[in-house]
């Protein structure tokens, strides 16, 4: 495979790393994934996140692991163990389909290489439609809510809805972003902040709890948020405490968006409810891991519920900013399956 470098993946010379999300923003650590398994782990601990960059990681760390000497059966098992690691984002499953489509027992590891350097290529040209798509929507000098984090350190790209953000700031809208911090894991806070900052982007990090009074006031104009699976009914899912979002946004008449690529649609998923929802580690919420030193403020034993992911209905979104164009929920209903050439 050719050499490339990310914000949050490079390849150099056959070696895959990858940038650790645990650890920013107070050090940026690269991590050498030398097989699936590797890759596995760092896609489950979240040392690589964002359904984008997760497709495109396992693509790559597998493409590399499949040489002509490798059996079609290891191949398909590492294929396998990569696309558990995160069920609910369903461009992690497309990718790696698209790149172990019609293998024969012989793996073609030429065509391997060039469907994953194709997949690359499109999701950064998919981030860029999306941002040329959403900026027609943002007036100057809105207030534009986000959460979690959609920006390039989701995709190999500009990002989704950070991505939006960033061309709005780029054309001189005068925007402002206000940033919920995404409890447990504090995504916004550590990541989005992180990349809104060398951006010069004005911003200003948020509690959760505190989206509600800042619409209320006045603050927010537009709530701006990603997508790790949207299903044909216009239900999505996205990072836990978007639900929530949407339904304030709603009650204060606020427009809400999702952005996200083609490759997050679930052709074969129906309604929201058919989406899987990873249940992540008790111990995230019971306290945080300091640069992977744990701080622990809750008590021994307790009971707790952790989902990564909420739905959010169809009802509650205003449109979606996709790359090939800005759709209602109803017309996301009436787009068709076509070829996953990403």
């Amino acid at each position: 495979m050719k050499d490339f470098e990310y914000t949050a993946i490079r390849l150099r010379d056959n070696k895959l790393f990858v940038l650790d999300q645990r650890q920013l923003p107070q050090k940026e650590v690269w991590l050498k994934a030398k097989t699936p398994d590797e890759m596995c782990e760092y896609i489950s601990k979240l040392c690589v996140r964002g359904a984008p960059l997760i497709a495109v990681a396992a693509a790559c760390s597998l493409t590399l692991f499949a040489k002509p000497k490798t059996k079609k059966p290891a191949i398909s098992e590492a294929a396998k163990k990569l696309k558990s690691t995160r069920p609910t984002a369903v461009n992690l499953t497309k990718a790696i389909d698209y790149i172990m489509k019609d293998m024969t027992d012989k793996p073609d590891t030429e065509e391997m290489e060039k469907r994953t350097e194709q997949l690359i290529k499109e999701e950064i040209k998919m981030c860029e439609d999306i941002a040329r798509w959403g900026v027609s929507l943002i007036e100057k000098g809105e207030g534009l809510l986000t959460h979690c984090n959609t920006g390039s350190l989701a995709t190999p790209g500009i990002g989704t809805a950070l991505g939006v953000i960033r061309k709005a700031h780029k054309e001189e809208k005068n925007i402002h972003v206000y940033v919920a911090e995404t409890r447990p894991l504090l995504q916004g806070a550590r990541l989005t902040t992180w990349e809104l900052k060398k951006e010069n982007i004005p911003y200003t990090l948020i509690c959760d709890s505190m989206a509600a009074m800042l619409m209320q006031s006045g603050k927010i104009q537009r709530v701006l948020v990603g997508a790790d699976r949207i299903a044909m009914n216009g239900d999505f899912a996205n990072k836990i405490g978007t639900y929530g979002l949407a339904t304030q946004a709603h009650h204060h008449q606020l427009p809400f968006h999702s952005a996200a690529p083609t490759s997050t649609l679930d052709f074969s998923c129906k309604k929201g409810t058919n989406i899987p929802i990873e249940q992540r580690p008790l111990y995230e919420i019971e306290g945080f891991n300091q640069n992977l030193k744990k701080i622990k403020w809750a008590p021994e034993n307790n009971q707790t519920f952790n989902p990564a992911f909420d739905i959010t209905p169809a009802a509650l979104v205003t449109s979606f900013i996709l790359d090939t164009g800005i759709y209602t929920t109803e017309e996301i209903a009436g787009l068709k399956p076509v070829q996953f050439t990403l």
